[in-house]
């Protein structure tokens, strides 16, 4: 169906649609003849302008506002703004030092970068920010650690070989001992430092429970500890910024649309299944190519960052589908270059300690 627009929109067109696309979404308000006029670059009568908004409604790429005689841009027309018609604005100064303040300090983990970037960006954009870590599938175990904390208190943490780090508190029955425990810790470790992540947590939840039984009186719910710190490290791989300001663009009253809405960011697979995989580079999916109906009003820009062999992370932007498509496309651009400089940076002194 584009093919067939792009053949028959004419120069002209292609300037009022790109104009009343960029006139909407920036003031939020319908576009008509007389304001066309003022602000197209080419001389033209109002009368000539309706002519071509009439064939630009019947094509489907803009459609009438019930409470004026404007015109708004359809999911269609966004759609073909977005492919044809877009220009990325390149961001303005003070934002670009905003974004190399924030996440140019010092910090002692990947999570504490992404978590601050993530949320940096949804206070620049007032939209909800979704962030995927570089993924981790090649992660190597480097070691278990045990801490007491004190009365039957203890924290176990997971040290992976690029330097992050997950932890977990659990209470041991008063029949173990500190010994006891670090005796699971010395046997683990002797068995699954080196071995990929997901090969751990293969090992600890298949037939490890067992194995334990000749250093252990009861090893009972121990090893389920340890393969929790491990999930809990494969879960912890995405960060969401500024989550409430998805209501801001939501049309329902519907109470369980809205808690279905913003439960949406504390799953996972969700979460994953809308940001998408990395690999591809700057993209735009528009209501209903989003995939899930409580997502049609809305719009989502995603871009991947690269950090070498650290792996690859995503950066997704999820606003109305009236966003600012020109700002937002340089904004997350510049946006994910900065990331993946200072995570850069943050591997090499890890490498290099």
């Amino acid at each position: 169906m584009l093919k067939e627009v792009i053949k028959t929109l004419t120069e002209r067109e292609l300037l009022i649609l790109e104009q009343i696309v960029r006139e909407y979404t920036e003031n939020d308000r319908p576009v008509g003849s007389k304001a066309l006029v003022a602000v197209l670059p080419i001389k033209v009568s109002s009368a000539t302008i309706r002519n071509d908004m009439a064939k630009l409604e019947e094509m489907g790429l803009i459609q009438k506002n019930h409470s004026s005689s404007g015109r708004i841009p359809s999911l269609k027309g966004y759609r073909y703004y977005v492919d044809h018609l877009i220009h990325p604005l390149a961001i303005k100064d003070d934002e670009v030092k905003k974004i190399h303040d924030s996440i140019g300090s010092q910090f002692d983990q990947v999570d504490d970068i992404v978590k601050t970037s993530t949320e940096m960006l949804s206070e620049l954009t007032h939209y909800t920010v979704l962030s995927l870590k570089p993924n981790h599938e090649g992660s190597m175990l480097e070691g278990f650690r045990m801490v007491p904390l004190g009365n039957n208190s203890v924290m176990l943490i997971l040290v992976a070989d690029n330097g992050e780090v997950t932890s977990r508190k659990f209470m041991i029955p008063n029949s173990m001992t500190g010994e006891d425990l670090e005796r699971v810790v010395r046997v683990l470790n002797d068995r699954l430092i080196g071995h990929p992540l997901s090969e751990v947590y293969a090992t600890l939840t298949t037939n490890f429970q067992d194995g334990m039984s000749k250093y252990l009186k009861t090893s009972a719910g121990i090893i389920d500890v340890f393969s929790d710190v491990v999930s809990k490290y494969a879960a912890n791989q995405f960060f969401v910024g500024g989550r409430l300001n998805v209501l801001n663009f939501s049309r329902t009253d519907d109470l369980n649309q809205i808690k279905n809405l913003l439960g949406m960011f504390n799953e996972t697979d969700k979460v994953k299944a809308l940001v998408g995989n990395p690999g591809d580079d700057l993209n735009v999916r528009i209501g209903d190519e989003l995939r899930n109906s409580l997502l049609e009003d809305y719009s989502l820009v995603t871009a991947t960052y690269d950090v070498g062999q650290h792996g690859q992370g995503m950066i997704a932007v999820l606003g109305p589908t009236s966003m600012q498509y020109s700002r937002m496309l340089g904004l997350v651009d510049a946006f994910r270059g900065q990331l993946a400089g200072r995570l850069i940076d943050y591997y090499q002194n890890i490498d290099d300690s």
